[in-house]
C-alpha cells in the first residue's frame, strides 16, 4: 500500500549514474582487486552532468532517494560528495559491510521496502541487471547510459557484490 500523502520517490543511483568512476577503474582491472583504493577514490569523482541535472529536476516533485552497492563505511565520504554537488538532501540507501550479494538482489530488496509505502516513481540506475530485475518487479527505469561502460566494474558487481 503506498502513502498517498508523502510525494513520489525518484531513486538514484551513485557510481556511473552520478558520479563518473572511470578513474577509478584500475583499481578493479587488477588482480586481486583492490577495493581498498577503488573506494577511497570515490570523493574524486567527477560529476556526471546527465545524472546530476535529472536529480535536480526530480526533486521539483519527488523525493529524491540515493540506492548505491557502495558499503556502509563510504557513508561520510559520500555524504559529502552529493552535498559538494549540490544535489538534493535525501535519504542514502547502502550496502551493510558484508553484504556481497549481487546488486540486482540487494538493490531490488531495497525498492520493494521503499514501494511498501510510497510511489516509487522511477529507478535511475547503469546496472543492466539491476534495471532488468527491478522493471521485472514492475518498476519504471531509466538506464543511466551516459559513462563509459566498464567491464571489470559491471563483473565486481555481479561476481563479487561490492558496489
Amino acid at each position: 500500500m503506498t502513502d498517498s500523502s508523502g510525494r513520489p520517490v525518484v531513486v538514484f543511483d551513485l557510481d556511473n549514474t552520478l558520479a563518473d568512476t572511470a578513474h577509478r577503474q584500475r583499481f578493479l582491472e587488477r588482480q586481486p582487486r583492490d577495493w581498498d583504493g577503488f573506494f577511497a577514490a570515490a570523493p574524486q569523482d567527477p560529476p556526471l552532468a546527465e545524472g546530476l541535472a535529472l536529480a535536480k529536476e526530480s526533486a521539483r516533485e519527488c523525493e529524491v532517494v540515493y540506492l548505491t552497492g557502495r558499503p556502509e563505511r563510504c557513508r561520510r565520504d559520500t555524504l559529502d560528495w552529493l552535498a559538494a554537488q549540490r544535489l538534493p538532501h535525501g535519504r542514502v540507501f547502502m550496502r551493510r559491510d558484508a553484504d556481497r550479494r549481487p546488486a540486482r538482489h540487494s538493490k531490488l530488496e531495497t525498492l520493494r521496502r521503499l514501494a511498501r509505502d510510497r510511489e516509487v516513481r522511477l529507478l535511475v540506475d547503469d546496472d543492466e541487471l539491476v534495471c532488468d530485475a527491478a522493471e521485472r518487479a514492475g518498476f519504471t527505469v531509466l538506464r543511466a547510459r551516459w559513462a563509459d561502460r566498464s567491464a571489470a566494474l559491471e563483473d565486481a558487481q555481479e561476481r563479487e557484490g561490492r558496489t
